[in-house]
């Protein structure tokens, strides 16, 4: 594989320690869109795969996953509609794809490597999907040239990406007690593209390239406990990178901060606040 930039080199190390954890936060957490409710954010790529793509003869549709991670989202299209796709999942991470490796089918190709540079013929691909990672990439022009060069034309494109951190009045006082120790203990290094976390930012990378660009805004909606928030948080990139004193003064900043937004139950209304990515290969 091309030698890492110093993201794709971090981002590596992180998923060898912590395999899974894109699927653990996000797999068993109800999403919706303005019309519609999903079991998962999965389920909303995995729904639109299966309703766009129709068949022709006894010809299987070839979907790639981008970034695939643990085999999620390839699980689910493998369980629902195995006999009429052929699934490939392309990943940096060995660790996750060995995971993947061993819970999926043998059917599903896995291969190793960056969305810079994909292994794959130009125009072999019908469906190119993508959960919680273009949004990190180095160089998304190229990605999108590369995602461009091996979808077929009229090919569709559907990603999940970020939108905002989390949900309701708890993004704000994350942000007010974060960026104070962030600012002197947080190593600096650059995750993706700006472009990439607007819709006119996706505009602009998919334009020419791209036709029939359009969005949905999906919240995933949580209720956790304070300590099961702070939990979740911890997998999160920017906190990982922290060492553990400014991680426990975080901790410790922000349980004070969030005390008032604790419901009578005692937890904190809120959730990830993500965005749906969709278009078609011109």
């Amino acid at each position: 594989m091309t030698l890492l930039t110093a993201a794709e080199t971090y981002l590596q190390d992180f998923h060898q320690r912590q395999v899974g954890v894109t699927s653990a936060a996000f797999a068993h957490l109800p999403a919706r869109s303005v019309s519609t409710s999903y079991a998962s954010s999965y389920v909303v790529l995995t729904d639109l795969v299966l309703t766009d793509l129709v068949p022709v003869g006894n010809m299987p549709l070839t979907v790639l996953d981008l970034a695939c991670g643990d085999g999620y989202l390839l699980g689910l299209l493998a369980a629902r509609a195995q006999a009429i796709l052929h699934l490939i999942g392309i990943d940096m991470s060995y660790a996750e794809l060995a995971v993947a490796r061993a819970t999926l089918p043998p059917s599903v190709r896995l291969q190793c490597g960056r969305a810079q540079a994909l292994d794959l013929p130009s125009a072999s691909v019908d469906y190119l999907v993508s959960h919680m990672a273009l949004m990190l990439m180095d160089d998304i022009e190229q990605v999108v040239r590369e995602m461009r060069r091996v979808l077929r034309p009229g090919g569709q494109f559907a990603a999940i990406v970020g939108r905002t951190f989390l949900l309701g009045e708890v993004n704000d006082v994350f942000m007010r007690v974060f960026k104070p120790i962030a600012s002197d203990a947080l190593p600096p290094l650059r995750f993706g593209d700006r472009r990439a976390g607007s819709e006119a930012g996706w505009r602009e990378l998919l334009d020419g390239a791209f036709a029939q660009v359009a969005f949905d805004d999906i919240d995933v909606p949580w209720s956790p406990t304070p300590n099961e928030l702070w939990a979740s948080l911890t997998h999160t990139y920017d906190i990982d990178r922290l060492d553990d004193d400014a991680r426990q003064r975080l901790r410790s900043a922000f349980m004070d901060a969030v005390a008032h937004l604790l419901t009578g139950d005692g937890v904190i209304v809120t959730g990830w606040g993500l965005r749906l990515v969709r278009a078609r290969a011109a």
